[in-house]
């Protein structure tokens, strides 16, 4: 992106790794970041004199804390066009999307990059099982010897104290805090707000606002339901999913690994963390993930619905178990009645040490082989990406 356009903006969650990515990208570019508050207050007064302190290429940090110098970045960029001259980075994403769409329009390219997965982690020498991982998360300074038990405090503290006062001006950080933790204990559960408000003590529509916060912050995602033939009565709220769920274990108060997968949340987790590595492996191969989940007020759910193109659908059922058999598929079969001929192929995601069929034609598979059965979509033109 930075060959085809001037401007590119790398989002994600706090400490995913925006900042070391471009830093070690590019090492000879010039480094301004917006989080100390001289700099943040010197682009608010006087953000031509700042700009030209920092040679282009120039990477700027945390671009949030002053989105006012995005107008002053779009005169620059109409002066000279040249590609790759503002490296930005930037969190909570949807505000700042929105201030970027103004600004920038077809001058910006945008890529979001998540936490660690399993198989980058593997891919750079961790010895990390696929349970270890899900109960560590992929932030990246937890894999190079920082210590999680005071990593998490201080990474939820900081996100409280900063993100949380700075959009949301809330006044009891506690309730946020029970409200982020009730949320973790809801990951692959279908949103519903009126219980999440009651569990916190606040009303459901400041349940709402928190949890836009969350997900503009990306610390959540907002699964929305699949909708085909309309031959079922079918759920239509969100799926609340955690994008880390080392974060989510943390909050969720689970203090040791057994803790936690020998609980009646483990099957939660383990949806939550194969959805975590599809939308990972999307971002990694520069893909807008469509991902959707299906399920009818009958009970009869698919957790994932992966749309290869309009008329081939994935359908895939995770599975906290080593060997599932044919009961377990019931619902992918039900999804398959419905959408008849669109379903290409069903999937039952477990720890299966190796794949296998059943009757009905269901694959059981493995995270790693369920990515394997993903391929790409084809190479997009990248003007897709312009805001």
């Amino acid at each position: 992106m930075a060959g085809q356009f001037p401007a590119v903006l790398v989002t994600g969650a706090r400490q995913a790794g925006k900042t070391s990515l471009l830093r070690y990208l590019y090492p000879n570019a010039s480094y301004l970041t917006l989080d100390l508050p001289s700099n943040a207050e010197a682009a608010r007064t006087a953000p031509d004199a700042l700009l030209e302190k920092y040679p282009e290429p120039v990477i700027v940090d945390e671009i949030q804390y002053a989105p006012s110098l995005l107008r002053h970045l779009k005169v620059r960029i109409d002066q000279d066009r040249s590609p790759g001259r503002y490296l930005l980075t930037g969190s909570q994403v949807f505000a700042l999307m929105a201030g970027v769409s103004e600004s920038l329009a077809g001058r910006c390219g945008v890529l979001n990059l998540p936490t660690l997965s399993h198989a980058e982690l593997l891919g750079a020498g961790q010895s990390l099982s696929e349970r270890a991982y899900i109960f560590l998360g992929g932030y990246p300074q937890l894999h190079v010897g920082t210590e999680a038990e005071l990593w998490f405090p201080a990474y939820v503290a900081t996100y409280l104290e900063r993100d949380v006062r700075n959009v949301l001006r809330v006044v009891d950080l506690q309730d946020f805090n029970r409200f982020l933790r009730a949320c973790a204990l809801r990951t692959a559960q279908v949103v519903n707000y009126s219980d999440l408000a009651r569990d916190t003590g606040i009303s459901p529509n400041t349940a709402r606002k928190w949890l836009g916060l969350l997900q503009t912050s990306a610390v959540i995602a907002l699964v929305e339901p699949y909708f085909g033939n309309r031959t079922k009565r079918l759920i239509k709220a969100p799926k609340l999913m955690f994008l880390d769920t080392g974060l989510a274990a943390f909050l969720g108060g689970f203090a040791a690994p057994d803790d936690l997968f020998d609980s009646s949340y483990v099957g939660a987790f383990w949806e939550s963390h194969v959805f975590g590595q599809v939308l990972r492996l999307c971002a990694a191969r520069g893909m807008a993930a469509s991902v959707n989940y299906w399920r009818t007020a009958g009970g009869q759910e698919v957790d994932l619905v992966i749309e290869r193109s309009a008329d081939a659908l994935v359908a895939v059922e995770c599975k906290w178990k080593e060997h599932p058999d044919a009961g377990d598929a019931a619902s992918l079969r039900g999804l398959e009645a419905v959408e008849k001929g669109r379903v290409r192929e069903k999937l039952l995601v477990c720890r299966a040490p190796v794949p296998y069929r059943l009757s009905d034609g269901t694959w059981v598979v493995s995270v790693a082989e369920l990515l394997k059965r993903l391929p790409p979509k084809g190479r997009r033109d990248a003007s897709r990406d312009a805001v």
